[in-house]
């Protein structure tokens, strides 16, 4: 096994101490932000020391390619973008701080998805539907790294799917801006030019993403261990289950313990550094 370690910077200080945990051979330095230690041992102390320092670690196969993946499942909201899309909708309509509240409340995994969402819609009735198209053009923000990262999903021959609790309207945007091969969302309703505070069918929750994410998986004929699965909160915890590599990328305290690794501090091409 390698210990791979990333941040924005990686001190020499702090390779030696990581070093010396682990008892690895050889350091590899790969970049100011990233190193492999190679035959390092999962130790105690080196979790604690690494949050100390602010880094991110992982203990990576040496011989993983990424190559060997097959499809890459990602969530949006917080996650491949910056922001909440039903927030920045919200504040356009007057509710955005109830409407943000509940939607933490729902990626802590205090609420039910779906009646978190049908109340945050709820409260966007009679909005016109040109806020979403502000938000896109206005608001909305890849994160650092996602462009290079998706990249070399491509290069790699990985299939990509964009799957989401949040609105169709902007992962539609994204699948055809970004090249990505699926897409699945929500679908909310408009009559007459502005939102009726409903949305079009079931709601895509957790289970539902997870869903999404075996029918891809069956469609290409893959084994799970061949997902990659990132997201950032408790909606996302089923289609990660369903993953052979599961990422918590700036994610929810309920799912840093749960995913095989938490970029807290790289970008998203952060998630390349876990392969060979």
């Amino acid at each position: 096994m390698h210990l791979l370690i990333q941040g924005a910077i990686v001190a020499g200080r702090d390779l030696e101490q990581l070093s010396r945990l682990s008892g690895a051979r050889d350091v590899l330095r790969l970049g100011p932000g990233v190193c492999r230690l190679v035959g390092a041992r999962q130790r105690p102390g080196i979790a604690e020391y690494c949050a100390r320092a602010g880094l991110d670690f992982g203990f990576v196969p040496a011989q993983r390619k990424l190559a060997d993946m097959g499809l890459l499942a990602i969530d949006m909201d917080s996650t491949l973008i910056t922001i909440e899309c039903i927030d920045e909708v919200a504040g356009m309509a007057g509710s955005r701080a109830e409407v943000s509240a509940i939607t933490a409340a729902a990626m802590s995994g205090e609420l039910d998805y779906a009646e978190s969402l049908r109340r945050r819609v709820g409260l966007l009735r009679g909005l016109d539907q040109g806020a979403l198209a502000r938000v896109y053009d206005e608001r909305l923000r890849l994160s650092p790294g996602a462009e290079t990262m998706l990249a070399a999903m491509r290069g790699a021959g990985v299939k990509t799917l964009l799957v989401s609790g949040g609105f169709s309207f902007f992962t539609e945007r994204l699948r055809m801006r970004l090249g990505l091969d699926y897409s699945s969302a929500n679908i909310i309703e408009i009559e007459e030019g502005r939102l009726t505070g409903r949305v079009v069918g079931g709601v895509v929750d957790a289970e539902a993403k997870a869903a999404k994410v075996r029918a891809v998986r069956d469609e290409l004929g893959i084994a799970a261990d061949r997902i990659i699965a990132i997201g950032d909160g408790a909606n996302d915890l089923a289609m990660m289950a369903a993953a052979g590599v599961s990422i918590a990328f700036r994610a929810k305290p309920v799912m840093r313990g749960k995913a095989h690794y938490a970029l807290d501090y790289a970008g998203m091409d952060g998630v390349l550094n876990l392969f060979v």
